[in-house]
């Protein structure tokens, strides 16, 4: 599917279906749909050999929609592990009267609301990024190849980081998630019109639960872990900018346009990653509060039978949802950031150009700045000072200017998503859970 977006000074030529490069010579009209296009080893970076585990991941999340085929086959499974098997799980599950056990209906149907619906954003999030955009046109990779050798690298531990985040919130919570159902299921009794009751259908039911809450549960943390990644190329691009601000020979038209690249990028990330974030924290505050609810008024006493759903559908919701809010306040920090390292550079350029000596700073470490230390509150520059040849007075200050008025990261329809931000939502998530906790008390 082709199809064109613009943005403020810029127009995107978007082109799902090839996988080709802008600067690569043409090819035979024949293209090769973007997510099972083979990779070139001998031909393409480093980093573009590594999207294959996207690409692997896509296919058996069934979320490849290059051709019509695949968005039948992608559909069918989304509605049949999205909503008819929780639907089925929700109606048919009873628990027989000779069990001496609390009922685990209750808090069994309060967690598929939140599942589903998650998975239900997450996947017409995907759908409507791979109707417009490629995989590197989604992550920003098509430039990576005019960045620099550090960037790049960067990028390749950044991906490989990525998968362990995956592994380390999917495997642990699929280890307890199986432990609760095979209690669930061979406690409750499957009973479903003409169909006989017995082992072998709970076993059926068992396993599509199981698969159903895999699908539901990777759709989710494959879009956080995409919006992760889009956060952390940001993150390592503006290292290089801020390394671009050590010395007296920097260009300043080279560092605008390298701003301007960054800041574009940042508005086509908060614009595309909006509705899903919004809608996350919506469907996530009111799924808490409402197993919050549940839970004071349940007398029955809490075990891991009736209320594990809840322990890991809370896990996986919280650490998803974190890794977004995480990666975009990292993001906006390190935006605004920019500006205080652009203001001091000035001043020492400007001090160099007068012949200060006082003014003199050490020389520039060329060790790499670890992606670790990304978030640090140091302000240690390293500046090398060449007053044989200062820059223009006025060109520095309309630089500095324009970072000032221009250091937003990323936005939610136009407020910066940063650590006040954050600190805003723990205050309003708490006094909900606070005045509900009130109302219990009071009531009780």
């Amino acid at each position: 599917m082709n199809s064109t977006t613009t943005s403020p000074d810029t127009h995107i030529d978007i082109n799902f279906t090839s996988g080709c490069h802008a600067d690569e010579p043409n090819q035979s009209n024949t293209t090769v749909p973007f997510l099972i296009q083979p990779s070139n080893a001998a031909s393409k970076p480093l980093i573009f050999n590594q999207l294959r585990r996207f690409r692997i991941c896509l296919m058996w999340c069934a979320l490849d929609h290059s051709s019509c085929y695949g968005k039948f086959i992608s559909y069918f499974i989304f509605i049949f592990f999205t909503i008819l098997v929780p639907l089925i799980t929700c109606f048919s599950a009873r628990v027989p009267p000779s069990a001496e056990i609390d009922d685990p209906i209750s808090f069994n149907l309060l967690v598929q609301f939140p599942e589903s619906g998650l998975a239900i954003i997450a996947f017409f999030t995907l759908s409507r990024f791979f109707s417009r955009y490629g995989l590197l046109q989604l992550l920003f990779l098509e430039g990576l190849k005019d960045d620099s050798s550090y960037v790049q690298r960067g990028y390749t531990r950044e991906l490989d980081k990525a998968f362990r985040f995956l592994a380390f919130i999917l495997l642990p919570s699929f280890f307890v998630e199986l432990a609760h159902k095979i209690v669930f299921f061979t406690t409750v009794k499957i009973s479903l019109p003409y169909v006989s009751s017995g082992v072998a259908l709970n076993a059926i039911v068992f396993v599509f639960v199981m698969a159903s809450w895999v699908y539901r549960t990777g759709v989710f943390l494959l879009v956080c872990v995409l919006f992760r990644l889009t956060c952390e190329l940001q993150i390592l691009r503006f290292e290089r900018l801020r390394k671009m601000l050590e010395g007296c020979d920097s260009d300043c038209s080279a560092i605008f346009k390298e701003h301007s690249r960054i800041r574009e990028q940042l508005w086509l990330t908060s614009h595309r990653y909006r509705f899903f974030i919004i809608a996350c924290m919506v469907t996530i505050t009111v799924s808490q509060l409402g197993a919050l609810l549940l839970a004071l008024e349940s007398d029955s006493q809490k075990t891991f039978f009736n209320s594990g759903d809840l322990v890991v559908c809370s896990a996986v919701q919280l650490s998803g949802f974190l890794l977004c809010l995480v990666g975009a306040a990292k993001i906006t920090h390190r935006a605004q950031g920019i500006v205080s390292v652009a203001t001091r550079w000035h001043m020492i350029v400007t001090c160099a150009s007068s012949g200060s000596p006082q003014c003199h700073t050490p020389e520039v470490d060329d060790t790499p700045v670890s992606t670790h230390d990304t978030d640090s509150e140091s302000s240690d520059i390293f500046i090398t000072i060449s007053p044989q040849e200062p820059y223009l007075f006025q060109t520095r200050q309309a630089l500095v200017t324009y970072l000032q008025h221009n250091h937003g990261g990323v936005t939610l329809y136009g407020f910066a998503l940063d650590r006040g931000l954050l600190h805003t939502l723990f205050a309003f998530e708490f006094s909900l859970v606070l005045w509900i906790l009130s109302k219990v008390i009071v009531l009780s």
